[in-house]
């Protein structure tokens, strides 16, 4: 479903933020990115989705190459749910900024309804539906950015470090959606708890390199994940 090979993130003065990073993500999983802060989880989703250019390898989607030429096509493939959802969510309410991308497609207007209402009651939001943005609590406002996202019917599912504003209650509200979403999923996180109660799938990183790669039980190696900077 989604290919990386010797992909390289570099930045100004010539960082490696991302470092030779090679990956397959498969249609049935849900994999962590994990590492410290500066270890280069944001930079690979955003080489991803293509809004960073300083890149080298290649990154492939459902057989596509990301290029300039197929960059629409890779977008309309893969949705990424940011870390703050304030910037995802800025219409007056959650409808119109659930319908957003639809409408930008052109999506015929009853076509936009139901796919709105069908996702709002997937994600048990739909008494959101009316709802201001602003009057919305952290969790709420993740789960709202989530709908933008699926909403666009993308084949993969990212999100970066999802758990971020939420309390307990929102964090196992999010858990149980994410494991009923049947996407593949790369989910950046510092978050190890949640990350082993939604993923079967772990990547380390560190200064930009994959230290391990493997199932949650590698959480379970203390000394390598203090290595880590985790």
């Amino acid at each position: 479903m989604l290919e990386l090979k010797d992909v390289t993130v570099t930045y100004t003065g010539k960082t490696k933020v991302v470092d030779n990073v090679s990956f397959t993500l498969g249609e049935s999983e849900s994999l962590t990115l994990t590492g410290e802060n500066g270890a280069g989880k944001t930079s690979l989703l955003l080489a991803i989705v293509g809004v960073l250019e300083a890149i080298s390898g290649t990154i492939e989607v459902g057989g596509t190459r990301l290029n300039k030429n197929t960059l629409s096509e890779i977008r309309k493939q893969i949705g990424l749910v940011f870390q703050n959802p304030d910037d995802q969510l800025f219409m007056p309410l959650i409808y119109d900024d659930i319908a957003f991308g639809c409408r930008n497609l052109g999506l015929p207007q009853e076509q936009i309804k139901t796919r709105v209402e069908e996702i709002l009651f997937e994600l048990n939001i739909s008494h959101l539906r009316d709802r201001s943005p602003l009057k919305l609590s952290g969790g709420e406002k993740r789960m709202a950015a989530i709908a933008t996202v699926l909403a666009m019917n993308p084949a993969v599912l990212m999100f970066d470090e999802p758990t971020t504003f939420l309390d307990p209650k929102a964090k196992r509200a999010l858990a149980e959606i994410l494991k009923k979403l049947k996407h593949p999923k790369i989910i950046a996180t510092h978050d190890l708890a949640f990350a082993a109660e939604v993923c079967n799938r772990v990547i380390v990183l560190k200064e930009g390199r994959i230290m391990a790669d493997g199932d949650v039980s590698l959480f379970n190696d203390k000394e390598f994940m203090r290595n880590c900077g985790l």
